[in-house]
């Protein structure tokens, strides 16, 4: 629950209780001038304190950071001088009754302006077109509702008083223009936004500006009691409304309390109420016969036309709001394609119209996060619309395509040869993209499932996802289509994360340390950690087994990481045990999912000191696929290595097989595949490979290590090419640690 802070509401203080004590006083006076003749002077003593008072609070307000108050402060101050020579003009005899002389006009109106000024410096909103025409409707509604009112009342007196001289027509034109500005601005305050200055404080300043000017359209109604003057109630009405929005500046920016974005809401009501105020005025009117109904009849009928106008703008808004949010509702914010409820929609319809022909494919980028990560989440929404580009513009026509978020993209297809059209899309996903002033090539993982009698559109795009996520595991860039294996797969693999999960920390799991020796008598240099898992009902299980179930569900994470530390605390205790005699180099293998881990990195240089054991002991061995493309991966690698760790490349020669690898992983330490060392003895390709290799290595001062030797005719061949480092079933099979120090080589060796 947040608890909103409450501005507090203004409190009776020196200044205000003599702003007010003035302003009641006035108010008096004025209402017994109303009914009886009072002496004119008392009418003018309040205005010399009136006025002040107001100005000092304005400019104390002003010193908590806004010039609108100061603004506010000097216009104050020019209306009082104004009011201070109304009354030379009155005791003088130059001028009678409400008549002002063009010098006291012209600084009234200065006051005006510079109060105005104020105002209308206040920062706004944005607003669209639209908005800001409606907001004009609603200017023009209140003005012309005002004005009309205005013109009511002070008509049947203004013909007399116009009579009189040419100063009264300049009279009624200042009062007019200066209500029509200061309504305007009023709108302005009480509709817009505000910023750091508190709304209630200048609804009031508003307030105070709309008394002072739009008072003065009363005069008129003065003609008969040319003792008073509207200055004699308006100006200490005027001051005191400035005093409490001052005051309540004042106190809202010492408690640096936040202010509320103006709301549209408030606004709304008021053009019908004008339109009700000047209908009933027209009623009013007509009833009594008034000689202004004409004037009247006018103002009220332009007051209905522009809140007709305005509803229709509203319908029409309101029409393009609904379409907007039901285009929301049914397509992804980003790219614009149909989001999964329509896909879901358009599967339903075309399995309705039969299953034959159709199929739902799913698209999912690889290694998107990576790029998020690496360039940022623009490129990233730069290269995701890009790819819905592509894969929009190389569907049939009676496709669908849709973005189901992240980087996942779905097909709804019913015609062509469908795996034939991934194959295009595929191709066009790897040509350059050009995404934020990046250029970036894209591999995805496709998955294909064709639809079948009684599918339901979940069913469909479920098998989709399986097949989708078989191809991911096969490597980048594959399509892989459903079949009904690959629900068996997925059954079992998620059977086995779920029981491996369980597994972690317990007896079930552990690990054995396959002999790393030297060349070419087989003495012991190293070991490589194997994780086994003995299920309590499945017996063992083959790493080659659990180990794609915890890549798929993500338990990769956890159990690298129970590997990493067991296989850093055995190999400290070894070297503690046994001193020199203890391997020289405990390898364990990383997948590239921990290479994406952010800080993975620090997790193994705190292992490392948990542990005890040495940076240069422990060799990190990870595939070449891990970090081909570069990005995260590749950053934490060389993080590692920064720490002492050594870095192995593991079945280097399988999988992209680009040797500018080697020049930006940080690599120590090359494994030669089995693949290469199997037919090693018979010559052919795969023997000139592993001499290459061996040379590669020699130039580059990296150690090769031959994996997979399982005779000793493989070993001396392998010596004779150079090789020093090797592995494999000819010298152990993964040993117990316990066993480790009791190895010995092979009575044949290589010779």
């Amino acid at each position: 629950m947040t608890i909103q802070p409450v501005v507090p509401s203004w409190r009776l203080t020196r200044t205000l209780a003599v702003s007010g004590g003035l302003l009641v006083a006035s108010a008096v006076w004025f209402s017994i001038g109303m009914v009886v003749r009072t002496p004119p002077t008392v009418g003018w003593l309040a205005l010399p304190v009136a006025v002040p008072v107001a100005a000092a609070a304005s400019w104390r307000a002003a010193a908590h950071g806004r010039t609108m108050w100061r603004y506010a402060s000097a216009g104050i101050v020019l209306i009082g001088l104004g009011s201070a020579s109304n009354a030379y003009d009155y005791f003088s005899g130059n001028q009678q009754g409400q008549h002002i002389s063009a010098w006291t006009s012209a600084i009234y109106i200065c006051g005006l302006a510079v109060f105005m000024w104020g105002l209308l410096r206040i920062p706004g909103v944005y607003r669209s077109r639209i908005e800001w025409f409606r907001f004009g409707l609603d200017n023009a509604t209140m003005i012309v509702t005002v004005l009309t009112f205005a013109w009511h009342l002070a008509y049947p007196r203004w013909h007399g008083w116009l009579g009189d001289s040419v100063a009264g027509a300049v009279t009624v034109m200042i009062v007019v223009g200066s209500g029509f500005i200061c309504v305007f601005a009023f709108i302005k305050v009480a509709f817009t936004g505000t910023g750091p200055i508190d709304r209630r404080a200048l609804h009031l300043l508003a307030l105070a500006g709309a008394v002072g000017a739009g008072g003065g359209a009363l005069a008129p109604l003065l003609a008969t009691r040319p003792y008073l003057n509207t200055a004699h109630v308006l100006l200490p009405s005027t001051c005191f409304c400035l005093c409490v929005a001052a005051d309540r500046q004042s106190r809202a920016s010492r408690a640096g309390l936040p202010q509320p974005r103006a709301g549209g809401r408030r606004l709304s009501l008021m053009p019908y109420a004008a339109v009700l105020a000047t209908g009933g005025l027209l009623l009013f009117s007509a009833f009594t016969h008034a000689a202004d109904l004409a004037a009247v009849a006018i103002g009220s009928v332009t007051v209905t036309v522009l809140v007709a106008a305005r509803q229709l703008v509203a319908l029409r808004d309101n029409l393009l709001l609904v379409e907007d949010l039901d285009h929301r509702a049914t397509h992804d914010v980003l790219t614009g394609l149909p989001n999964r409820t329509v896909l879901a929609a358009e599967i339903d319809a075309a399995l309705a119209a039969g299953p034959s022909g159709v199929s739902a494919a799913l698209i999912d980028l690889d290694d998107f996060k990576e790029i998020n990560d690496d360039l940022g989440h623009a490129v990233g929404d730069a290269l995701l619309i890009a790819v819905a580009g592509r894969i929009a513009g190389h569907v049939p026509a009676d496709a669908v395509v849709a973005r189901l978020g992240g980087d996942e993209y779905a097909l709804l297809l019913r015609s062509g040869d469908h795996a034939a059209i991934l194959a295009a899309i595929a191709a066009q996903l790897r040509l350059p993209v050009h995404a934020a002033g990046h250029e970036l090539v894209v591999e995805a993982s496709f998955g294909l499932a064709p639809a079948r009698p009684g599918d339901t559109a979940d069913e469909l795009l479920r098998r989709a996802d399986v097949a989708m996520y078989e191809a991911k595991g096969q490597g980048k860039g594959r399509q892989v289509g459903y079949t009904a294996e690959l629900d068996q797969r997925t059954a079992e693999q998620s059977r086995l994360a779920a029981d491996l999960r369980t597994s972690l920390g317990t007896d079930q799991l552990h690990l054995l340390y396959q002999p790393i020796v030297s060349m070419p008598g087989g003495e012991l240099y190293g070991v490589e950690a194997l994780a086994r898992w003995n299920h309590p009902d499945r017996g063992p299980v083959s790493p080659g087994v659990f180990i794609p179930a915890a890549e798929r569900t993500g338990l990769i994470v956890p159990l690298g990481a129970w590997i990493l530390e067991e296989a850093c605390r055995q190999g400290a205790a070894w070297l503690y045990e046994l001193g020199d005699a203890s391997p020289r180099t405990v390898t364990v293998n990383v997948s590239a999912r921990q290479l994406r881990e952010a800080g993975f990195a620090h997790e193994v240089d705190a292992v490392l000191r948990r542990t005890g054991l040495p940076a240069h002991v422990l060799t990190v061995e990870i595939t070449e696929t891990a970090v081909f493309d570069g990005g995260a991966a590749l950053a934490e690698l060389k993080a590692i290595a920064a720490l002492g760790v050594n870095i192995a490349l593991d079945d280097f020669g399988t999988g992209h097989s680009s040797l500018s690898l080697l020049r930006t992983c940080p690599a120590d330490i090359l494994k030669v595949d089995k693949s290469f060392v199997d037919d090693i003895t018979e010559g052919g390709q795969h023997a000139v490979v592993t001499a290459a290799l061996i040379q590669i290595c020699d130039g580059l001062r990296l150690r090769a290590v031959a994996e997979g030797v399982e005779t000793a005719e493989q070993a001396a061949e392998l010596h004779r090419l150079g090789y020093r480092y090797a592995q494999g079933y000819h010298y152990a099979r993964p040993l117990p640690a316990e066993r480790i120090p009791a190895y010995r080589p092979p009575l044949t060796v290589a010779v």
